[in-house]
């Protein structure tokens, strides 16, 4: 099987949204497609399932979409529920209607074997169980009841009707059935969206073991890195492709545009010396010969293209806390937190600079615990304290879906009445709100748009305490990596609920797990949390360990340390002067001149040592402190 387009220019209301895509799919593909919000990807999406066409241009160039073979493609958007009367458990097993129906026959063929003992009744029967072994047909059922439970469904609503369901519920419903289904190309778009971290595990396992071809679309870094082995970026129309998950694509990325760079520069800088030298010799008859042949020698250059302009626009904040409070936080107590009844009981004690992340299931309680901290929710007893001079930054998930026919400009003047209409454009521009911009009603903003409004607002208060509850939801990879570094130095203290397993790695140093028996504070990060044993934070435990032995040195041992420190450094910066000079000889050669690749290296070196000269001339500067 495979699946191409060539060329391909998708037009949206006479507007193209994707102007030149050039896109593979064989068996076996697994592709992850990323970009920024509003680059395509979706509607790349659309144009494989066969919604969108590619628009035919006047030109040279060939555009086309071929495919070979009788292709099955599955996506989401197409999925309905034939009857809305059958339960979850016969939705989801009409995903295998295919090897069902070769039960039937295999049951068939098997008596009528048994009566008749003809040779041709044994092979048929015969060949129709082999081709039921090799799709499947004798694990099928543990496939679907192990999606079922990690999709969250109890054994009970295993036998619900669909329409008992909720319009969320009836989403992932769909999307099992989907995953299940097993179509020859698998489109996702967003599928870790409201799927929990077991969830989101089970997903992975499940794609990286697919025999057919997937095609996702997906802002979770570790999800990409999991499951992808080739990546496509859409920028500015046009798509580019990566060899590796998404971490090797991050890093390709940036290796080739500053190779192009370089070599871009490195071209511009020849083609000067040239052109400089035509200028000089063209009108002098001794040296007319010598110009022509570097006229020559120009037009047979073949142009370096300077890279593309990267979008970079990503929001930023000064976060630093009005008041950086006290030390102790926050003190919950056998707090019993839920609506009807009791979900889960949690004690946690939060201190100053603490970022504590939690997870855990969907509908274990994390979300009602921060209502609850909040005071949304009454709960059934325990304690809750906060600390003198806390201040609360809260981010709610919902803010995301408030509906509102204010501007921009006017809902964010409605939170600070007291700020001049220039000062509220200026802390909006921080947050992408620049232009005209600002006049776009709330209803008007993408999902993305209102989370930093939201944020805007929120952090504009400069907080000591940020409660943030799933705040990553409809953001761009950029956006993420932008909101991981204000929270990453973050001088305050932070209780974050996430799905987002990247994002918990890199911001929390402590994780609050919910799990259905009990609520357990772990006290290190996520990483640490993935390969240690799931213990809770026992005082004794902290007690116990190793005091960090004191070591004591004279005034003598101290100036010695620090002669010895001072020699080694300007060794050092000798060292990388000379090889400097090495480098800026080799650069003025000729024969390095017009060799792009060597002038290149060179260029590369010569950077690497400015920046270790630079950073051992400021070691050595502190010495003298």
């Amino acid at each position: 099987m495979q699946y191409k387009i060539q060329n391909g220019v998708v037009e949206l209301s006479g507007q193209p949204i994707l102007k030149q895509i050039d896109f593979e799919i064989n068996d076996n593909s697994k592709i992850a497609v990323v970009g920024r919000n509003g680059c395509g990807k979706t509607t790349l999406l659309k144009l494989i399932s066969g919604e969108y066409s590619i628009v035919k241009k006047d030109s040279d160039t060939q555009s086309f979409i071929a495919v070979s073979g009788n292709v099955s493609i599955g996506f989401l958007s197409q999925m309905t529920f034939e009857d809305d009367n059958r339960t979850l458990l016969e939705e989801v097993r009409s995903a295998y209607r295919e090897i069902l129906d070769l039960k039937e026959r295999v049951r068939i063929a098997e008596n009528k074997m048994r009566e008749s003992g003809d040779e041709n009744d044994i092979k048929e029967y015969t060949n129709l169980l082999d081709t039921l072994t090799n799709l499947g047909g004798f694990y099928f059922e543990k496939e679907y009841e192990a999606a079922i439970k990690k999709f969250g469904f109890s054994e009970e609503e295993k036998h619900r009707k669909l329409y008992e369901f909720s319009g969320g519920q009836r989403t992932k419903i769909a999307f099992l059935k989907l995953l299940l289904s097993k179509p020859d190309i698998l489109l996702l778009d967003e599928p870790t969206n409201h799927l929990d971290i077991e969830a989101v595990v089970w997903l992975e396992e499940y794609l990286k073991n697919y025999k057919k071809a997937f095609v996702v679309v997906s802002h979770d870094r570790m999800f990409l890195d999991n499951v992808a082995t080739t990546v496509y970026e859409i920028e500015n129309g046009k798509t580019h492709k990566y060899v590796g998950n998404y971490t090797r694509f991050a890093e390709l990325k940036k290796e080739q545009r500053a190779l192009q760079l370089k070599e871009y520069e490195a071209q511009q800088k020849d083609i000067a010396r040239l052109e400089g030298l035509v200028d000089r010799f063209r009108y002098k008859a001794t040296k007319a010969s010598m110009a022509q042949s570097k006229i020559k020698e120009l037009e047979r250059m073949e142009l370096v293209d300077a890279p593309e302009r990267e979008d970079l626009s990503v929001f930023h904040f000064d976060l630093t806390p009005l008041d950086i409070g006290v030390k102790d936080v926050l003190s919950v107590k056998d707090l019993k937190i839920g609506y009807d009844s009791v979900l889960s009981t949690v004690n946690l004690e939060m201190k100053r600079g603490e970022k504590v992340g939690i997870i855990g299931g969907n509908g274990l309680g994390k979300s009602t615990f921060i209502k609850t901290l909040m005071g949304e929710v009454k709960s059934h007893g325990g304690e809750v304290k906060f600390g003198p001079r806390v201040s609360i930054g809260y981010f709610d998930q919902q803010m995301a879906q408030y509906s509102s026919k204010d501007t921009v400009l006017d809902d964010f003047l409605k939170v600070y009445p007291s700020l001049t209409p220039f000062e509220a454009r200026c802390a909006l521009g921080a947050f992408l709100f620049s232009g005209e911009d600002v006049f776009k009603t709330v209803d008007m903003l993408s999902g993305g748009e209102r989370v930093r409004l939201a944020l805007c607002k929120i952090f504009k208060k400069r907080p000591n305490f940020l409660i943030l509850d799933e705040p990553t939801n409809h953001m761009d990879i950029a956006s993420k990596e932008a909101l991981e570094e204000m929270l990453q130095n973050f001088q305050g203290t932070l209780l974050f609920v996430s799905h987002d397993r990247y994002f918990i790695k890199e911001i929390s140093n402590s994780l609050l797990h919910f799990d259905k028996d009990k609520v357990t504070h772990f006290p290190y990060g996520y990483s640490q949390y993935l390969s240690s044993p799931k213990t809770e934070n026992v005082p004794e435990v902290i007690a116990s360990q190793p005091r960090e032995k004191k070591t004591y040195t004279t005034p003598l041992k101290e100036k010695a340390k620090k002669e010895k420190a001072i020699k080694k450094c300007e060794e050092k910066i000798a060292k990388l002067e000379a090889e400097l000079a090495l480098i800026e000889n080799e650069l003025l050669k000729e024969e390095n001149i017009s060799d792009y690749v060597k002038l290149g290296e060179l260029n590369t070196r010569q950077g690497e040592i400015e920046q270790e000269l630079l950073t051992a001339m400021e070691e050595w500067e502190n010495l003298f402190d």
